[in-house]
């Protein structure tokens, strides 16, 4: 039986197929390690050339490192560094017209000597496009041209034939990240800057404004709190879609309180039929929870599962309501586990842009 063959029958055993598995997970992760302590003034030189760029920060490299760098391309790309793919063969047949001075080549290769690669650099340099080069070592074709190459140095790769590439593709993978999110912080990058470019899906929801999904007022049921709670229920409907709540407001139009569904069933429940015809403000939950407009949205979330509420007002600087953000809206966006002592809020070191004004428990 051959070694190959030998080493397959014994990874049938489960715990053969852990032990790979750690060692795979261990190699790489040592690996890691020692390219950290490897890193010196050609990253810095490197994370210059990308914060001067007035360009594109144009990444290429072949095979699995190709792989690698347009992963690295879309980090760039989403934390404010402008960047795109280019595939070395393909740029040798025409793509090279994609390549405008002012931009910055990023080029994956392990041994620095692929022919495709090789080919490019000529027609870079004749550009006047610099070149950072993640490499294994700085003495190869590669390493000579750039103008940074940041050296991994020996690689053994993680799979049984140390031949496909995994520890290697790991290590640039996170010399990439490491890139791409120290420029952003240079940049100043903002969460704001963050959301801007991730619009969609659950990450840009979370990112957004309470504005943008937030029942609009015309949407909402509003009421003077000097109502009776009869007055509110008969005369406070909308079209559309039914909040469980109706926000009321003082005569200046301020918010003064909220009157829920679950408000009413408790009256019911303890056979208070008589306060139906008293004002409304007398049996309302005053000083609500309630969220500033512009305020982002993971901090409204946050703030509503850790109160395990389900409506909470939007207003303007001077509390007036301008919407409500309901339950149903952003059930998808709260946490598994509520936050048993509060809310568990995101902070983007400014002061929270909600705010507590006051709950009274409900009796």
């Amino acid at each position: 039986m051959s070694t190959e063959a030998a080493l397959a029958a014994d990874a049938r055993s489960p715990f053969e197929q852990l032990r790979f598995a750690r060692r795979v997970i261990l190699a790489e992760s040592q690996a890691l390690a020692r390219v950290a302590d490897r890193l010196d003034g050609e990253f810095c030189r490197a994370v210059q050339l990308l914060i001067e760029c007035r360009g594109n920060v144009i990444v290429s490299g072949i095979g699995k490192a190709g792989l690698v760098g347009q992963k690295i391309m879309a980090t760039l790309a989403s934390t404010g560094t402008p960047s795109h793919y280019l595939h070395p063969a393909e740029a040798l047949h025409g793509d090279l017209g994609r390549v405008r001075p002012g931009d910055v080549a990023l080029i994956l290769s392990l041994s620095g000597e692929t022919d495709e690669v090789v080919r490019l650099l000529p027609a870079l340099a004749e550009i006047g496009v610099p070149v950072v080069a993640i490499i294994g070592s700085a003495e190869s074709t590669l390493g000579r041209a750039a103008a940074a190459a940041i050296e991994l140095g020996p690689m053994e790769e993680a799979c049984a034939l140390r031949l496909a590439p995994s520890t290697s593709t790991t290590a640039m993978l996170a010399v990439g990240d490491a890139l791409a999110l120290l420029v952003s912080r240079l940049r100043g990058f903002s969460r704001e800057d963050f959301a801007r470019f991730h619009p969609a899906g659950n990450l840009g929801y979370q990112l957004s404004k309470v504005d943008q999904h937030m029942r609009p007022l015309a949407q909402c049921r509003v009421a003077a709190d000097e109502q009776t709670v009869r007055e509110v229920l008969i005369g406070a409907s909308v079209p559309g879609r039914r909040s469980g709540a109706t926000m009321m407001v003082d005569a200046e139009g301020k918010l003064s309180g909220i009157f829920t569904d679950s408000d009413l069933a408790r009256l019911f429940e303890r056979r208070r039929d008589r306060d139906l015809d008293r004002p409304i403000g007398q049996v309302m939950t005053r000083d609500p929870l309630r969220v500033e407009s512009g305020s982002p949205m993971v901090d409204a979330v946050a703030l509503m599962a850790g109160r395990k509420i389900s409506e909470l007002p939007v207003v303007d600087a001077q509390g007036r309501p301008l919407g409500l953000l309901d339950i149903t809206d952003v059930v998808a966006l709260l946490p598994k586990e509520s936050a048993q002592d509060g809310p568990a809020l995101v902070s983007n070191g400014k002061s929270a842009a909600w705010r507590v004004v006051g709950e009274r428990e409900r009796d």
